[in-house]
């Protein structure tokens, strides 16, 4: 589990919970009336479907996933790593990099290392493993899009649903007042979850996608320079100082993530 992703959102909710509590709110004010709800939430589904091809829909749970879920990146590892596969592959060959290539716990590591020791010639190398980052780096960027559109429906439905209520309000006015009050404050209710769940929830989970993309991109970065280094013969120290120069330039922002933008911090998650 990625206790930073639970922690904000629980923090995130939390406090607005805990500050409308504060002024004398009840929780049941807030699901009480289910037309605010399916204004809100079916509206921004709704246009969050139309607006993007089911095929990425689907791409939601999986990448969704990887907010909440841990996945170990810890590039120092990794580079020590690479460091011992060059010492073996320069002390007995590339072929006895045969049993990594098969048995790494790494999966781009293990990619990597078959075609290394298939002999496949270098710019191939790169252009493949390149060509696979392209393609995971798209599908968090589609989901984070669809994170960050849903985003910017919500507050709209919000708005709509407030002035639909607002619209019945009106129209009761010259009725009896008695409920009147609860009325309004029905209506305000649809803003108030358009609002909250686009600042709390939607956005940040894009963000959230986006940075773990530059981070898995950062370390795959670092794995292709070293396997393509290893495959170059270069002495194994050359290697390890090299690749933790690189590491410390992307963390610098100095490094380039994907289109030349500086890459995002690493997390050494284990």
């Amino acid at each position: 589990m990625d206790i930073g992703s639970i922690i904000g959102l629980i923090l995130g909710l939390g406090a607005v919970l805990a500050g409308f509590l504060l002024e004398g709110g009840h929780l049941n004010d807030l699901v009480a009336q289910s037309s605010p709800l399916i204004i809100v939430f079916g509206g921004t589904f709704g246009a969050v479907v139309l607006s993007f091809p089911l095929s990425e829909i689907k791409q939601v749970p999986a990448a969704l996933s990887t907010v909440f879920k841990n996945k170990k990146t810890d590039p120092i590892g990794i580079i020590n790593h690479l460091s011992e596969l060059s010492e073996k592959a320069r002390k007995d060959g590339l072929l006895s990099l045969e049993m990594e290539a098969q048995n790494s716990e790494n999966e781009f590591i293990r990619k990597g290392l078959s075609l290394v020791v298939d002999g496949i010639e270098t710019e191939v190398i790169k252009d493949i493993l390149d060509r696979e980052l392209e393609l995971r780096e798209s599908i968090y960027e589609k989901t984070a899009k669809i994170f960050e559109a849903a985003g910017g429906f919500g507050p709209t439905m919000g708005v709509l649903g407030t002035v639909m209520g607002m619209i019945n309000v009106l129209g009761s006015m010259g009725a009896s007042p008695d409920g009147l009050g609860e009325k309004i404050a029905t209506a305000f209710l649809a803003t108030m979850y358009g609002v909250g769940f686009a600042n709390l929830v939607y956005i940040p989970i894009g963000s959230r996608i986006k940075a773990k993309a530059a981070n898995e991109r950062m370390v795959n970065d670092l794995i292709i320079e070293g396997l393509l280094s290893i495959q170059a013969g270069e002495n194994p120290r050359i290697i390890k100082e090299k690749l933790n120069l690189t590491l410390i330039e992307k963390m610098n922002g100095k490094g380039e993530g994907k289109k030349g933008a500086p890459a995002a911090e690493t997390e050494a998650e284990g």
